[in-house]
């Protein structure tokens, strides 16, 4: 095959002189071990080309191993690390929503998307609350100090209120105390915009709760027809973050709608006259007119009464509401008060005593109950003939809870004179204060009275 060989030592040789001469290339010497494989080559370098393959794809099979080795092992660190992750975040999401970790990372996912996954359409949730819902409208007569004397004007107040039942002649109605306190007139604004005239059934500074009543013989059957009951929820089962919604009359424009959660339960707010009281807040918008209205839980259920009253006007999301579970005995008891309408002036009902305020401050301050405080029982007054005693503390008047003077003197305007009444004070026996039940037969008016007395 082929001629020749280069000699680095003597040039050029004859292959036919050496031919008895075992004679080595320089090629073969580095590529193969023994003659046979030279002669191999020798013949077509056909030997070259299939070890050569041979060996380099036994390479590559040998590279290819090792990586798949590593890569395998790779993947399998991988997988596991993530089958960790995804176990410990499905732990974490069941802690969270109930969900099992031990079910498939697909199925969870599905299952949380069926969870958390809610509408936020709520029209058919107010549909059914709505008709339970009226608007109020106060007229209160202000009257004020000038320098050419005592001066009154009218002005008119909104709020809202809650249909809680009726009985053979009424449609009972619950609202804040503080909707009704001081109205001359009461107006009620049912679903179809029809209004009634409304009187004051009982009421509860305490609680700041109230119960109105509207005569049914005032309401058409049409709009009878369209009014309901409101479903009463409990309150007590609450969780902060459940979704609420709040229904009343805002700003006197005519009912409204607002939706929030839960934000915190028996939050403690102080009132403006120093009174603390335990409250529902939520972040669902309650405005002045809201007051009296409802919050609803996310079945249509009554679970608070919205105050504006006690919303604060320096923060946005902060509203409150009395909780329905802690109304509702206080509820039950006004709504068996006998209606009343405001007498006149000249036949209003009269104690007979002179007093003051007992806020929170001073309550806490000096050890003394919080009422109205009486410092002077009038010679000849109703109240110098019963038990009542001066150092007392009124509290309850004819089993409605007082605060103040304001609270006291607005009450006895639905009295007349000659009406037989209840008092509970708080007494001072022995250091303590004790309650106790004082009855008195309320006297008339006398014409020139201070208008303390």
């Amino acid at each position: 095959m082929y001629d020749e060989f280069e000699n680095k030592d003597t040039g050029r040789i004859n292959p036919e002189e050496h031919k008895d001469e075992t004679v080595t290339p320089h090629y073969q010497e580095y590529q193969y071990q023994n003659p046979t494989q030279a002669q191999s080559y020798e013949a077509g370098m056909k030997p070259k080309k299939k070890r050569g393959f041979l060996k380099k794809a036994a390479g590559l099979a040998g590279a290819a191993l090792v990586f798949g080795i590593v890569a395998g092992s790779t993947m399998v660190g991988i997988n596991w690390a993530a089958g960790a992750y995804a176990n410990q975040r499905s732990v974490e999401i069941g802690r969270a929503q109930t969900i099992s970790p031990t079910v498939s990372d697909n199925s969870v996912t599905a299952s949380n998307t069926s969870k958390v996954t809610t509408s936020n359409d709520v029209s058919a949730i107010v549909d059914k609350a709505m008709p339970s819902v009226v608007a109020i409208t106060s007229k209160v007569v202000y009257e004020s100090q000038t320098w050419f004397g005592p001066m009154q004007r009218e002005g008119e107040g909104s709020g809202s209120g809650i249909v809680v039942g009726k009985n053979d002649d009424e449609l009972l109605i619950v609202t804040n105390n503080h909707v009704v306190q001081g109205a001359q007139e009461l107006k009620v604004t049912f679903i179809d915009q029809v209004a009634v005239d409304a009187a004051i059934k009982g009421t509860d500074a305490d609680s700041d709760l109230a119960v109105i009543a509207v005569p049914l013989k005032n309401i058409s059957s049409d709009t009878l027809s369209k009014i309901a009951v409101a479903s009463m929820g409990d309150s007590d089962q609450l969780k902060v973050g459940q979704g609420v919604i709040a229904i009343g009359n805002a700003l006197g424009y005519g009912q409204s709608v607002t939706v929030g959660y839960i934000s915190a339960l028996d939050r403690s707010v102080q009132t403006e006259d120093g009174t603390n009281r335990d409250l529902l807040q939520t972040d669902a918008a309650i405005n002045p007119g809201n007051s009296g209205g409802a919050l609803i839980n996310m079945l249509g259920e009554v679970v608070g009464i919205n105050s504006a009253k006690y919303s604060s006007t320096e923060v946005e999301g902060m509203g409150y509401a009395i909780p329905i579970s802690k109304a509702q005995k206080i509820i039950d008891t006004l709504i068996t008060k006998e209606t009343r309408k405001q007498v006149a002036d000249k036949d209003q009902g009269y104690l007979g005593i002179q007093c003051k305020n007992i806020d929170a401050s001073t309550s806490q301050q000096l050890g003394m109950p919080q009422g109205v405080f009486i410092y002077k029982i009038v010679e000849g007054g109703a109240a110098s003939k019963s038990d009542l005693r001066e150092k007392d503390i009124v509290t309850k008047f004819d089993g409605q809870g007082v605060r103040t003077y304001d609270d006291l003197t607005g009450m006895l305007k639905y009295y007349k004179g000659g009406t037989k009444v209840t008092l509970t004070v708080q007494s001072l026996e022995n250091g303590q204060y004790v309650e106790r039940n004082v009855d008195i037969t309320l006297g008339s008016r006398p014409v020139q009275e201070n208008p303390q007395e």
